[in-house]
């Protein structure tokens, strides 16, 4: 009995507390319910995990983007990235235990097998892909603005949403299709 008062009471906060942000600046909140919601999508549809681990990794920066949004004063230096980067950490780290694909990569350049430019390299490449759909979420942005100057300043509607979209499901398609 008394556990389920502290859930509804935990339950009750989490609630009001919702209701009393004033207002959200995300770096793109569309962004970060779209990534998630093709991660989840990625599942039930039984893709590769290296997909679900590239829209992880996506969703993990973007939502790191949106944290470092709610701190208005600088209190250390690189705060933005060092937010990102925690984010990231925190939401791909955990998961690499269910959603880790590794695979041999063979590098034959010079030498003998076993020196450092010939041999067998373990390649983990659900964390590989996380960082790459990570590196997408980042660069979109100035991928948007340069499209945006190019045009003389004028901005195809949800611009940044349809970029960010466009790269995450090619760079899916093409995981799943040439990848895994």
């Amino acid at each position: 009995m008394k556990k389920n008062g502290i859930k509804k009471l935990l339950l009750l906060f989490l609630v009001s507390v919702i209701f009393l942000v004033p207002e959200v600046h995300a770096h793109c909140p569309l962004c970060t319910a779209g990534a998630a919601a093709a991660a989840a999508g990625a599942v039930w549809l039984g893709v590769s995990s290296i997909v679900v681990s590239f829209l992880i990794g996506a969703f993990a920066v973007s939502t790191g983007w949106w944290f470092s949004k709610f701190l208005k004063k600088k209190y250390i230096p690189f705060q933005r990235a060092g937010i990102v980067t925690l984010a990231f950490v925190t939401t791909v780290v955990p998961l690499m235990p269910i959603m880790s694909t590794t695979r041999p990569v063979f590098i034959s350049l010079a030498g003998d097998y076993g020196s450092l430019l010939n041999r067998t390299y373990l390649v983990n490449y659900s964390l590989v892909a996380s960082i790459i759909g990570g590196l997408i979420v980042c660069i979109t942005p100035w991928l948007s603005s340069l499209i945006t100057k190019k045009r003389a300043g004028k901005q195809i509607p949800y611009q940044g949403i349809m970029l960010t979209f466009l790269f995450l499901s090619l760079g899916g398609v093409f995981i799943q299709l040439v990848i895994a």
